[in-house]
């Protein structure tokens, strides 16, 4: 197939004062994102959801293959039966399958395998990978870097949700294939996160935990 190039979309020029100030604005709205546990029921709408998952479908990916799946969950039987499963494996997680130096790092989190935000919050949107496509002649076709994709498409996501007032929760319970047999997902795709999306409850809590400050997570060499 033969490359077609199209001019690319113009950014608009600023200065770089202007460059400085909404790179600042953009770390401090995120400076405030925290993961939430305490979901409202308030509902949020569909329209919101799509455009958040709309968002995440820009994201880069290997050979521009997009190896993601995206399944938005409102109604409450569906979400009860995804608690029941993802609770279940999270009994078997605290209680047989964490290694010990995991459920200490998890202890200033104070989480267990309670998981009442799957039904209390309004929507979970479950994203799947794709590690790889079928051709038009049903022949099977690896993506690539798919996982890498998926993570990418994902913080776009998480950032989506955020910025548009809501809040999230990135619930990976492992393993997670009860979500294809509930979802109606092929058995290829692998389940990545299940993202709990909804306004945080009045009475929200987090914990008191900070962020590692710039020096620890990066060399800016000159």
């Amino acid at each position: 197939m033969e490359l077609r190039l199209v001019p690319a979309k113009a950014i608009a020029k600023q200065t770089d004062e202007e460059i400085l100030r909404r790179a600042r604005e953009f770390y401090e709205a995120m400076q405030r994102r925290r993961t939430i546990r305490d979901f409202s029921d308030r509902p949020v709408a569909r329209s919101v959801i799509e455009y958040c998952i709309r968002a995440a479908g820009t994201a880069p990916s290997g050979a521009n293959l997009q190896p993601w799946h995206f399944v938005a969950v409102s109604d409450p039987t569906i979400k009860h039966e995804i608690r029941i499963a993802a609770e279940k494996e999270e009994r078997e997680f605290y209680a047989h399958r964490a290694p010990k130096a995991w459920l200490e790092a998890l202890t200033p989190i104070g989480t267990d395998s309670n998981k009442a935000f799957l039904e209390i919050a309004p929507w979970l949107i479950a994203v799947f990978a794709q590690p790889f496509r079928t051709l038009a002649d049903g022949t099977r076709s690896p993506t690539y870097y798919a996982i890498e994709s998926v993570g990418i498409a994902t913080g776009i996501l998480v950032t989506a949700v955020h910025t548009c007032g809501l809040a999230a929760l990135t619930h990976t319970p492992s393993p997670m294939g009860f979500l294809n047999k509930i979802l109606g997902r092929p058995t290829h795709e692998k389940p990545f996160v299940l993202l709990v999306v909804g306004h945080p409850a009045e009475n929200a809590q987090v914990p008191d935990i900070g962020r590692k400050a710039l020096s620890e997570i990066a060399d800016l060499e000159n």
